[in-house]
């Protein structure tokens, strides 16, 4: 007769309880078609069989398409999608690969040129003394040494402004100093000041300290001019820049934070 007593039993004990997807594995496993004697039955049961396993692939497919639109989603929304778990250990038929090999060999330590983006001042060369040389010494090029220095020094500039009287209109003509030689400092000395200050966090006694030191001839209340004095100029060129960055976009940035004020919700918006 048809040896499925011992399936059908399995199967009426195994939906008692909720199926996993491991149990229906095992389920499917343990039921041999071939063992149905009736033929008409054995082939409903391999058509059966086979309808369930494109329902599971189908059933895959799905979850993985909705996974991937549930990522999507999550991304667009700010946040992470699903996290990308590696198995625990290395399957047996990837060890002892080529890139496990590379992984063991040392690479040789390759150290970038330090020099390569130092500007040269200028150059000079060292000879060797003759005295100290044999006779038999041959000149085989020169070997190159960066050294990096600095030289803080004074640029102090004694300007003769030509001057020209016109008796017949009563008016005096005097040339004008350079543009930013304006008043008693030059513009290197005002851009030092105004950097060492805001970016070099140096106090205004350090700074008047530190310019009487090299030859500057400034005071306390002259330092304090320079740094809150003429900053209109400062300000123009941050409205330039903020417009000029506004314009090179055809869409800006906006954070919206909501908060809640006094029972009501309320959208705060700040521009970047």
């Amino acid at each position: 007769m048809i040896p499925i007593a011992n399936n059908s039993d399995k199967i009426s004990n195994m939906t008692q309880k909720p199926l996993t997807d491991s149990t229906a594995e095992s389920l499917l496993a343990t039921i041999d078609p071939e063992t149905i004697g009736d033929e008409q039955v054995r082939e409903s049961f391999k058509l059966l069989l086979n309808a369930i396993e494109q329902v599971k692939s189908k059933v895959k497919e799905l979850q993985a398409d909705n996974q991937r639109l549930r990522d999507e989603n999550n991304r667009l929304k700010g946040e992470q999608g699903q996290p990308k778990i590696k198995a625990n250990g290395q399957p047996e038929d990837k060890k002892n690969h080529y890139w496990e090999q590379e992984r063991h060999q040392p690479k040789a330590h390759k150290k970038g040129k330090k020099n390569e983006f130092i500007k040269i001042d200028r150059e000079q060369v060292l000879k060797v003394s003759l005295e100290q040389l044999p006779p038999d010494a041959e000149f085989k090029g020169y070997e190159e040494v960066i050294v990096q220095d600095i030289k803080i020094t004074t640029d102090n500039v004694l300007f003769r402004k030509e001057k020209y009287y016109s008796p017949s209109l009563g008016k005096t003509y005097l040339a004008e100093v350079p543009a930013g030689y304006e008043g008693q400092f030059g513009p290197g000395l005002k851009a030092l000041i105004v950097s060492q200050y805001f970016q070099g966090n140096m106090t205004e006694a350090k700074l008047q300290e530190f310019l009487s030191n090299i030859g500057i001839s400034i005071s306390a209340g002259q330092v304090s001019n320079l740094l809150i004095k003429n900053g209109e100029i400062f300000e123009t060129e941050k409205v330039e820049v903020y417009l000029a960055g506004l314009e090179s976009s055809p869409w800006q940035h906006f954070d919206q934070t909501a908060a809640r004020v006094a029972g009501n919700n309320l959208s705060l918006q700040y521009s970047v």
